[in-house]
């Protein structure tokens, strides 16, 4: 299988959920900039609801050259506004009800999967989004069983297993039944072989079917989603059993332009994990080289969900050299603003403009706090060493962006010193972070103008 991916698609990519603090407030093309200045190529745009979708954030990507993934999750949900009334009779049921915010929707409820095809095929449609992915088709979860987190066990999975093999669901409660699943060995082999085809039919469904979304917009990219873990030499075959995960043959059904490996909880939740863990997925890469060798791969890692497993720019950078090492044609991570970079790092220009003779634009590496942004005294403009009075008529904070406005502005170039800025903890995810504030003694260039 081959891919026409284009090449803006490889190289560092970055997920981002726009309706995170950290993206509020402020214009799309500040975001768009900072995530560019940031090193990244393209972008994965987490989709929480399909009906609300932020396309002048698009815009603002693309006019940076910087395509943008739609990035849906495909077991279920975060938010069911604007769902159908009948919605609760697409849950998945699982050996044990969990109340964790996400709301869990079995690929075995027709109605279900035709809503979420025409809500995909409605995303490539009607928005400029570069690809379309879905990540987490699987069903729950690593260890399932045991932690009771196993599912689809409801109605409607039970039903399917039924109509196609004229069979009753294992049982994976009652280790006394003879239908107890390490009991009845031939009939859980079907179940897991079903739960394969679940997930892959599915996929198959969403993309390829009738009105699906190459229907709705020949040409977009798409990627496939699987995990992987480092749990030893059974892993893959784990992952096949116990969430219904076959990479190779989703790839095989689906024929997506590039295949994304995620990191599986009990990786990314580690606190020690080392930056290059991905090479114990050798055999996964292994498994999908060996039947699709033009496909492009990518990983993805979480740098910041949980508070004791954030990652810093140090361990990202040798992530990134390890996906490189690798083969890998493009990485992601979750979530930009999470990095232990955003919580560690001082804001710090990156550049200086001129739009005009009575305007500076001081551009930083991150987010900065519009408070201490607003004192006047912080702020001193010189030429060639020397003092240049100025009276500030506007100062303006755009996300990474601080725009200060004077008549008194000379045309030629100046230089201009910064102090007492500092970075927006209220923004963060983890808000008990403590401000960094910018380096004493901080200036950068301002170009003259002929104006």
């Amino acid at each position: 299988m081959g891919s026409s991916l284009s090449r803006p698609f490889y190289g560092p990519s970055i997920q981002i959920d726009p309706s995170f603090p950290y993206y509020g407030g402020r214009t799309p093309d500040s975001i768009a900039e900072e995530i560019e200045l940031a090193g990244f190529r393209s972008v994965h745009y987490f989709v929480v609801n399909e009906h609300v979708i932020q396309e002048k954030l698009i815009d603002a990507f693309h006019r940076r050259g910087m395509p943008v993934w739609a990035m849906a999750i495909g077991n279920g949900t975060f938010s069911t506004d604007r769902f159908p009334s009948d919605w609760p009779s697409w849950k998945m049921r699982l050996l044990k009800e969990t109340n964790d915010g996400f709301e869990r929707l079995s690929p075995f409820s027709v109605r279900y999967v035709a809503w979420k095809k025409a809500a995909l095929a409605r995303l490539a449609a009607e928005y400029p989004f570069d690809g379309i992915e879905i990540a987490e088709p699987y069903f729950p979860e690593w260890g399932g069983i045991k932690r009771g987190v196993y599912g689809d066990v409801g109605p409607l999975a039970q039903a399917a297993f039924r109509d196609r093999h004229g069979l009753e669901m294992p049982d994976f409660v009652n280790a006394g039944s003879p239908d107890y699943y390490l009991r009845s060995v031939e009939t859980y082999r079907k179940w897991v072989d079903f739960r394969v085809e679940a997930v892959n039919g599915f996929l198959d469904e969403l993309i390829n079917g009738r009105g699906g979304v190459r229907e709705a917009r020949p040409g977009i990219a798409v990627a496939t989603w699987s995990l992987a873990i480092d749990a030893g030499p059974d892993s893959i075959r784990r992952l096949r059993e116990e969430q219904g995960l076959d990479a190779a043959a989703m790839v095989a059904r689906v024929r997506p332009d590039m295949h994304v490996l995620q990191t599986h909880w009990p990786d990314w939740t580690r606190a020690d994990l080392p930056a290059d863990y991905v090479t114990r997925y050798q055999p996964f890469i292994d498994e999908l080289r060996a039947q699709f060798p033009d496909l492009p791969l990518s990983v993805q890692a979480d740098i910041g969900s949980a508070r004791h497993m954030v990652k810093g720019g140090r361990w990202l950078s040798g992530f990134s050299e390890t996906a490189s090492k690798l083969g890998f044609s493009s990485w992601t991570a979750y979530e930009y603003h999470t990095g232990g970079y955003m919580y560690e790092e001082k804001p710090a220009p990156l550049g200086c403009t001129r739009p005009s003779k009575e305007e500076i634009v001081v551009t930083f590496n991150k987010r900065i706090d519009e408070r201490s942004a607003a004192s006047a005294g912080n702020y001193r403009v010189m030429d060639d060493g020397r003092l240049v009075p100025v009276r500030w008529d506007a100062i303006e904070v755009d996300g990474n962006r601080l725009r200060l406005r004077s008549g008194q502005l000379p045309p030629k170039p100046l230089q201009i010193e910064l102090r007492g800025i500092r970075d927006a903890p209220d923004k963060w995810l983890f808000k008990e972070k403590r401000a960094n504030t910018i380096s004493a003694g901080t200036t950068c260039p301002v170009p003259g103008t002929d104006e």
